[in-house]
């Protein structure tokens, strides 16, 4: 296994309140009922169209559009101070980097809003490719990955998606990529489960932990 390909919010970044907080006021400001946090919080990683859809079936494509427009408005708000990454990040991406592994996002953001996160975290060199939701299919379709492997060229097999929405292991499964699952973020792990991700890390540092091994051993068997 040498490519690993991350979720954004939820994943990398902590950005889970301020999604749910702007996609509430989204609802006010255009008059809508607002959903909870947790139904909010299971439609994050979904393409920002596909997400309001879910939330509100009962819209037609304008009042989608509206929607949209407004969580986009209150979430550039509250993003002023951008959203940390979680802890360990930055460090456990340089020593995968440096192990050898092809890095790669995959996210329901649009482009707009992952190069403006790359950019304020000083991540823009880290990833050899990028994938977002306005640019091809959304999660959990299967092309996002199958793009992304195209690009780097190598096989499912030499890959992992790892991400902490149903959304994100079922698109692992579509695409035939190992699915890894991080309980920190939106879903549960009981969501997270029934989704039957190949393994289950409770924080960035321990899927560190287990990829490093994992790659350095797939390395030795090749040698020999």
């Amino acid at each position: 296994m040498n490519t690993l390909i991350f979720d954004w919010d939820g994943t990398l970044a902590d950005s889970i309140d301020n999604i749910v907080i702007a996609m509430q006021r989204a609802a006010l400001d255009v008059q809508l009922p607002v959903r909870s946090v947790r139904e909010v919080r299971d439609i994050i990683g979904l393409a920002l169209p596909d997400a309001v859809a879910v939330l509100y079936p009962e819209l037609g494509p304008t009042e989608v559009r509206q929607v949209v427009e407004a969580y986009s408005d209150n979430y550039l708000h509250l993003e002023r101070q951008p959203s940390a990454l979680f802890d360990g990040v930055h460090a456990a991406l340089e020593a995968l980097r440096a192990g050898g592994f092809n890095l790669a996002v995959a996210t329901g953001k649009s482009r707009r809003g992952l190069d403006r996160m790359l950019a304020s975290h000083d991540l823009e060199n880290y990833f050899d490719v990028t994938r977002c939701a306005d640019e091809t299919a959304g999660k959990p379709d299967p092309r996002m990955l199958e793009e992304i492997l195209a690009e780097l060229e190598v096989t499912a097999a030499d890959a992992c998606m790892v991400g902490d929405s149903e959304f994100d292991i079922l698109m692992g499964h579509n695409a035939g990529v190992l699915p890894i699952a991080v309980t920190y973020g939106a879903m549960t792990e009981e969501q997270l489960r029934r989704c039957r991700p190949a393994h289950c890390v409770h924080s960035f540092e321990e899927f560190q932990g287990w990829a490093l091994p994992r790659f350095r051993a797939t390395q030795s068997t090749e040698v020999l």
